[in-house]
């Protein structure tokens, strides 16, 4: 141990690094030469003065842990030299020497203990040693409560950037939120995060304190493709081609003033790979002149793997409105193609008709029997082809937009009683009755009476079609609450909207039937049920989904209910209420 003593103005010092280091401040050579033996005995580190100057100096420079203020101090003022103590560290202990009774209440407020004259050796030292614990108690409870504060601000950052990553599917955007996190929880000096996220090109994001040279960059840069390729150094080939020579950079700076030179990779520094399973989605290094701790490191981790999974959400979001943009464009190329081939089969066919007619009436000649039954063959299906025409006229118009409609007062009576009568030849022909239980005083409801018969004509045409002969079908009308009317559970969302009073309109026939499964099916377009009747009547697959779209513009519903082999029911509804065809015409 080093020692030197001399009194009163002086400094009485004996020093060592890992002792307790202890500070008298006092002009009595007795009570100074009594501590000093004391603390020599234990090992402390002692130190003592009078001079405000030095006092000043000590307090300032050197980490004593104890203060020990002489109150019967001549040649200074004890209530000041405690204000220039606390100034210096609020959080020493301070413990009085006094001779008196009587203390000053405003030195009583700021010290931790009192040492009297009578006190001896073991008692000061007991003292001591108490009130030192006591202040590495405090010590420890205070750096705990601040790693507590860190932790808590950190899992609070953690948790509103992981809020963030949740609240959005921009893949820049989880990029950005990432790099804010990383700021706000570990106050980097720069990041450097390569970017497989923002169109085809890879794009090297670098987010920094200072302004960064040329040649600072291109050696970041080339250091960023190095830690990309060494994530794949056992692959076959790296998820993406990377050359640093024409790696897209987006530079952030936020003290531009300031510069970073090549010290900068003498930083600690952190690396990361964004991936999420075999979906890569680019790298992150992060710098800081001040080390990383273990926390550090977990946060870091922590929040590259939280964008992955939000990023992998982005990246099948994008390919879905891809996808879906490339559906619609096929679509309406569909569109387009079924209405240009449409009209042009149209004019061919109406000639080939017109041909057809005059051969059969006989202007052209005599014809033989032979010849008579295949003109006639030939004319129905040609009638037939026009109808499949027609029908795909009509879907391409609908979802064109360009359907006209004529609302207008329309009694659903005399809808079904054209519709019976234009189709009665035909269910001749297959020995089929036709039978009507119609309701009586039923109200007009606003609709386009040329529409509605076209959707009773699907309806009442396929009930022929798939219906054996002799058998028969049944046209019903009546009156109905949306509340009360019954449905399949596959038809729910459309008959939900439903609301108020409705005419509901069924044909019900004794045919093939339709089995549960392929219910929700009936009305996608091109559909056909599949069984040998069906491929042998066969149709454009057009009727039920342009009924459906016809009454979805009335603001209706259609629905069926069927079971195999034992027949079909199928319904449409259409609205009474007058708000429901003011709501039609504000549409």
């Amino acid at each position: 141990m080093n020692k030197t003593s001399k009194i009163c103005n002086i400094l009485i010092y004996c020093y060592h690094e890992d002792m307790i280091k202890i500070f008298l401040v006092s002009d009595r050579e007795d009570v100074i030469k009594r501590y000093e033996g004391l603390c020599y005995k234990n090992s402390f580190t002692f130190g003592a003065s009078s001079d405000i100057s030095i006092i000043e100096e000590i307090l300032n420079g050197e980490k004593f842990d104890l203060i020990l203020l002489d109150n019967e101090i001549k040649t200074l003022n004890p209530k000041n030299l405690l204000k220039n103590i606390k100034s210096a560290s609020e959080n020493r202990v301070i413990i009085l020497l006094t001779e008196s009774a009587e203390i000053d209440k405003e030195l009583l407020k700021s010290i931790s203990a009192i040492i009297t004259k009578d006190f001896d050796d073991n008692l000061i030292l007991s003292t001591l040693t108490i009130n030192l614990r006591m202040q590495k108690s405090l010590h420890k409870l205070a750096n705990t409560n601040k790693d507590l504060a860190d932790s808590l601000y950190r899992l609070n950052t953690l948790y509103n950037t992981s809020s963030q990553f949740a609240g959005t599917l921009d893949k820049e955007k989880l990029i950005e939120y990432m790099i804010e996190g990383l700021d706000k929880s570990l106050s980097f000096s720069l990041t450097c995060t390569l970017s497989f996220c923002m169109g085809e090109t890879p794009v090297l994001i670098l987010n920094s304190l200072y302004e960064i040279s040329d040649e600072l960059l291109d050696a970041i840069k080339l250091r960023t493709v190095l830690n990309y390729k060494s994530l794949f150094k056992n692959a076959e080939k790296t998820p993406y081609e990377v050359d640093e020579n024409n790696l897209k950079v987006i530079k952030y700076v936020k003290y531009p003033a300031n510069k970073f030179n090549f010290t900068l990779f003498q930083f600690d520094n952190m690396f990361a790979p964004i991936a999420l399973g075999e979906n890569f989605y680019g790298c992150i290094e992060i710098f800081k002149e001040n080390h990383f701790t273990s926390e550090d490191a977990k946060c870091f981790q922590t929040i590259a793997q939280q964008v992955s999974l939000p990023l992998k959400s982005a990246t099948l979001y994008q390919e879905i409105i891809e996808t879906n943009k490339k559906l619609e464009k096929l679509e309406k190329l569909k569109s387009e193609f079924i209405s240009i081939v449409s009209h042009e089969l149209r004019t061919p066919l109406t000639s080939i008709k017109n041909s057809i007619d005059i051969l059969l009436s006989g202007r052209c000649g005599e014809k033989t029997a032979s010849a008579e039954k295949f003109l006639t063959m030939a004319k129905q299906n040609v009638t037939r082809l026009s109808g499949i025409i027609n029908d795909l006229l009509d879907i391409s118009k609908i979802e064109a937009g360009k359907m006209d409609f004529h609302f207008k007062p329309v009694e659903i009576h005399t809808v079904i009683d054209y519709v019976k009568s234009a189709l009665s030849e035909l269910a001749k022909e297959k020995s089929l009755t036709i039978v009507t239980d119609e309701k009586t005083d039923l109200p007009e409801i606003s609709a386009d009476s040329q529409r509605l018969e076209q959707v009773l004509t699907n309806l009442l045409s396929n009930a022929i079609k798939f219906t054996p002969e002799g058998k028969k079908i049944t046209i019903r009308s009546d009156l109905k609450n949306s509340e009360e009317l019954k449905y399949h559970p596959c038809f729910a969302d459309d008959m939900k909207r439903l609301k108020g009073d409705y005419i509901v309109v069924s044909v019900e026939d004794e045919g093939i039937g339709i089995d549960e499964n392929e219910l929700l099916h009936v009305f996608d377009k091109f559909a056909q049920i599949e069984n040998s009747l069906s491929r042998k009547v066969g149709g454009s697959g057009l009727g039920l989904p342009i009924a459906k779209q016809l009454l979805d513009a009335h603001k209706g519903a259609i629905w069926c209910e069927s079971e195999l082999n034992k027949g079909s029911k199928f319904y449409f509804a259409l609205p009474v209420e007058n708000s429901a065809v003011k709501e039609r015409e504000l549409v």
